[in-house]
């Protein structure tokens, strides 16, 4: 059985979502390249600094907890695949979802609902961002949407549905591969924006047929910027187009492009201190990868899928070099039960103070958790934190900047200490 195409089995759950981050074909070239990249250990040694790590469940009984943020408040908001998502506060499950377009959402297998990225200054009232958030979610005809929702003026422990401004419909040839994740980046812009950060799978199959990463002409493949400030643009699209992208010439939709050559970026995340950007890009067949962007950086960068997968050439074979390829800073091989990365977070909680400044990410199959570190400028390291057991689907991370994980099992767990 192809690895990463297997369906979403309830009854298995080391399997849920195996094809949220991977491929539906596993055709394509043999690698032989070796990375020069750290990869992680295949034996765990004590875990940082000698701090011995748990996962404490927070929230069980999910269906399919595949994003875990926050508001700017105290409480944690996870997007359920199917179309919800929930809040936990003070430490309980809150019956009544805080939004439900179930109805608009087809999910299963790589599909659904599959992020929320709240305004930064959601939590403010009287700021031009109060009760702002944005979804990412694949539609009933299979195409990756961006809405815009409000919270409800009556009650802020539920969204208005009826408030959805729609920003993008970007077409998807095949289900999977679809990214899925909205987030905000650091500070910039000519006046201090906030510009929302959208990441694009090639737009499925396998081996990237269409050449969508690497093409110019389509959203599919890419890191997406755009400005969703309605004092900006109150009308539709409900967008504009940072100044400063690469492609801002080009107008609405494509000025929105930002990068390029990404297969199925699940997850990416900004360093709440400096800015600097990981991005954890599922492979085909062979090679999971981390990339790193640092702050200030321009857009235009090209992580290099389907040209490179990892630190090796796949389409073409070999000789597949071009000026500006932007290599991984990690890699691991899918080998030894591990099968897809989960890209996670920067740490900078303050319960764990030996991972600080730690890159976390995960393999989805094996249940490991790692943590890459620059030990030297530009020579990276991972180190192998934890062996869960679990099928991990996604991170999370709360105003605190404390670290959670959601897991195939429906259940929510933070990142401890203890064994």
């Amino acid at each position: 059985m192809c690895r990463r195409s297997l369906s979403l089995v309830v009854a298995v759950k080391i399997v849920i979502l195996l094809v949220v981050l991977g491929c539906s074909s596993c055709s394509g070239p043999e690698e032989t390249g070796t990375p020069s990249a750290s990869a992680p250990p295949a034996t765990a040694p004590s875990v940082a600094a000698g701090t011995a790590l748990r996962l404490s469940p927070v929230a069980s009984g999910l269906s399919g907890p595949v994003h875990i943020t926050h508001a700017g408040d105290e409480r944690l908001f996870i997007v359920e695949q199917p179309g919800r998502i929930r809040i936990v506060q003070q430490g309980s499950l809150v019956a009544t979802p805080f939004l439900d377009i179930v109805a608009l959402v087809r999910s299963g297998g790589e599909q659904g609902l599959l992020s929320v990225a709240f305004h930064p200054v959601y939590h403010l009232p009287g700021t031009p961002g109060f009760g702002l958030f944005w979804v990412n979610y694949t539609n009933t005809n299979g195409d990756t949407v961006i809405a815009r929702y409000t919270v409800s003026s009556a009650n802020p422990q539920q969204a208005d549905p009826a408030s959805a401004l729609t920003l993008l419909v970007i077409a998807q040839p095949f289900s999977n591969h679809n990214g899925g994740l909205n987030t905000f980046g650091p500070v910039e812009g000519p006046a201090g924006q906030r510009y929302l950060y959208i990441g694009m799978g090639d737009g499925g199959s396998g081996g990237d047929p269409q050449n969508n990463a690497q093409r110019n002409d389509t959203l599919l493949g890419k890191m997406l910027r755009l400005d969703p400030s309605l004092e900006a643009q109150p009308a539709p699209p409900f967008y504009t187009i940072p100044p400063d992208n690469p492609m801002a010439a080009a107008g609405i939709p494509l000025g929105t492009i930002w990068a390029k050559g990404l297969r199925n970026p699940w997850r990416f995340a900004f360093d709440p201190v400096g800015g600097d950007l990981y991005i954890g890009d599922v492979g085909q067949n062979s090679w999971e990868e981390v990339h790193f962007t640092p702050a200030g950086t321009p857009g235009g960068r090209n992580y290099g899928w389907r040209l490179m997968e990892g630190q090796s050439c796949f389409n073409p074979p070999s000789n597949c070099e071009i000026p500006g390829l932007e290599r991984p800073v990690a890699v691991y091989a899918t080998s030894g039960g591990r099968c897809a990365i989960i890209g996670g977070y920067v740490y900078r909680g303050t319960r764990l103070p030996a991972l600080t400044g730690m890159y976390l990410y995960a393999d989805l199959c094996s249940g490991e958790i790692f943590g890459l570190a620059q030990v030297t400028p530009g020579v990276w390291q991972s180190t192998l934190l934890l062996s869960s057991g679990l099928s991990i689907l996604t991170f999370g991370e709360d105003v605190q900047h404390e670290l959670y994980v959601g897991s195939g099992d429906g259940t929510v767990y933070r990142l401890v200490a203890g064994q």
